[in-house]
């Protein structure tokens, strides 16, 4: 099957894609001194629309296999692509959510209203526990916003106290009675969300010093030192990381946060639709998603102006397309189709964050599930993954694997009088020595031929590809398939030469052994 879909891609890509482009690739093979973090590959989920209730935690009226509520064809699918952490409960829901709320027996569980996403009413039952649960069965590390806004520094004091004492305490005795013996021993945690707006509307000044506090009251326990991200900057605020590199010791904070979507046009009022767009939209769309490259490499100049050393890392832990929600669904849960084009959105950011290892070294997607651009989208006990799943189960072999740097003038993808790169390319070499290339042709109509020159016996090549007729296509659910990973033909390798024929419009990732 994957080979029938290989020769149909390629055929329809070459025949649309008429003029190839020249590219000559270097790859530096013998430089493998930073280490891609697996935690750039990580994930969010906040109590958003449907992404936790009626997403990861259902009731019993979804037919699907279940553990307690957790929905296990959601963990499954997940588990094949190597989630590494997920970051809960927020986002802005973070600042207003009290943990007390949402552990002990459910029945006695008080109830909330969500006042940032939808002014709904949330039962609380899935909590902390529930939580730590699923990231147990997802294999994962769980990353906790904390309640800066609204809370105090006592609340998240005991929350941590809660989930890694191991000994007598009356929060360590409340989890032992709440069914979890020993502790979860939690290490990454957020001090806030979003402090510069929906978690206080403070000043960069002002979250410094709130940040040291909490971070004074935020102890280590055996087992569990904890790594303490600050709250970080809207997209283009420098001025907000220089701030904290400055006022905040650095061994008090693990890593600074960056939060950035991609809107393609470039208007909070009318984002465009995630599967109604033209190619011009197309373009604006790519754009915006390549300024990812410029505000990653202007924060980490302004951090290593205080860190040359780098042990503050960047956390990019909010990212992704973000689009006007579709047609007759609440505004308010940010539900939205998945495209070609956000494939090609996540694979360009996930090449940027590869190449800027040294610096980013945790990344979330927003978000998991049916909310902004999601890996999976539900309907009852329908479950579909999304061309941007496909993507993480691409670039997964790059997870702990050492950067290869690459070197390449990209040609021109031209609209009107703009012009951007057509192409991005990551690389990286594994623990067995098995080099992956990832490449992305921005440019819908042009193929990209590429050359290189490899260092060592390499013996064969594989590859895999995402591609479709259309940037516009999506995976739905009456058609799962029609955006998805197949088997890739078009690179050659010969003694130490490695030819590319890369079609428009596509992402591959390739394997040299």
């Amino acid at each position: 099957m994957n080979k029938i879909l290989s020769a149909l891609f390629l055929s329809f890509c070459f025949s649309s894609a008429v003029w190839a482009q020249q590219v000559q690739l270097t790859l530096n093979t013998a430089d493998n001194k930073i280490t891609i973090s697996r935690f750039i590959y990580g994930h969010f989920s906040e109590h958003l629309g449907r992404c936790i209730y009626d997403g990861f935690w259902v009731g019993d009226s979804v037919k699907v296999p279940k553990k307690d509520r957790i929905r296990l064809d959601i963990v499954d699918a997940l588990k094949r692509i190597q989630i590494p952490v997920l970051r809960w409960p927020g986002g802005c829901f973070a600042d207003e959510y009290h943990w007390r709320d949402g552990v002990g027996p459910r029945a006695k569980r008080p109830k909330m209203v969500n006042t940032n996403w939808g002014g709904v009413t949330e039962d609380n039952s899935f909590g902390t526990n529930e939580f730590l649960e699923l990231c147990s069965l997802l294999n994962c590390e769980p990353y906790i916003s904390g309640n800066v806004g609204s809370g105090t520094v006592e609340e998240m004091d005991k929350w941590v106290e809660y989930l890694n004492f191991d000994g007598e305490s009356p929060m360590a005795n409340e989890r032992k009675a709440n069914g979890h013996p020993k502790p979860y021993n939690v290490h990454f945690w957020g001090i806030g969300n979003e402090a510069w707006g929906c978690g206080g509307n403070m000043t960069a000044e002002y979250y410094s010093d709130v940040f040291r506090r909490y971070a004074s009251y935020c102890k280590n326990y055996p087992n569990a030192r904890l790594s303490k991200v600050a709250s970080g900057a809207n997209s283009g605020d420098y001025h907000w990381t220089e701030t904290l590199m400055k006022n905040v010791p650095h061994g008090m904070m693990w890593g600074v946060g960056l939060h950035y979507y991609t809107i393609p046009t470039g208007s909070w009022r009318n984002k465009g639709s995630a599967t109604k767009f033209d190619e011009k939209e197309y373009f604006s769309t790519m754009k915006n998603c390549l300024r990812m490259e410029e505000l990653v490499s202007k924060h980490s100049a302004i951090m290593d102006k205080y860190d040359s050393a780098k042990r503050v890392a960047l956390a990019v832990d909010e990212w992704g397309i973000w689009t006007d929600v579709e047609p007759g669904t609440n505004p308010a849960f940010l539900y939205q189709q998945n495209s070609l084009r956000d494939a090609l959105v996540a694979a360009t950011t996930l090449n940027i964050f590869n190449n800027h290892a040294d610096r980013v070294r945790l990344a979330n997607l927003a978000q998991t599930v049916n909310v902004l651009q999601a890996l999976v989208l539900t309907k009852g006990s329908q479950m579909l993954l999304t061309p941007t799943y496909y993507v993480f189960d691409l670039y997964k072999v790059h997870q702990d694997a050492k950067l290869v740097p690459v070197k390449f003038e990209s040609p021109d993808y031209t609209n009107g009088d703009a012009k951007i790169p057509a192409l991005n390319v990551s690389a990286s070499k594994d623990s067995t020595g098995a080099l992956h290339i990832s490449l992305v042709n921005l440019d819908p109509a042009k193929n990209i031929s590429l050359q290189t020159s490899l260092d060592g016996a390499w013996k064969n090549v594989s590859g895999r590809i995402i591609t479709s007729e259309k940037l516009t296509d999506i995976n739905t659910f009456e058609q799962q398939k029609k955006v998805i990973a197949a088997a890739f033909n078009g690179a050659k390798l010969s003694a130490n030469k490695l030819s590319i024929e890369l079609p428009a419009k596509s992402i591959v990732t390739l394997e040299l052994r």
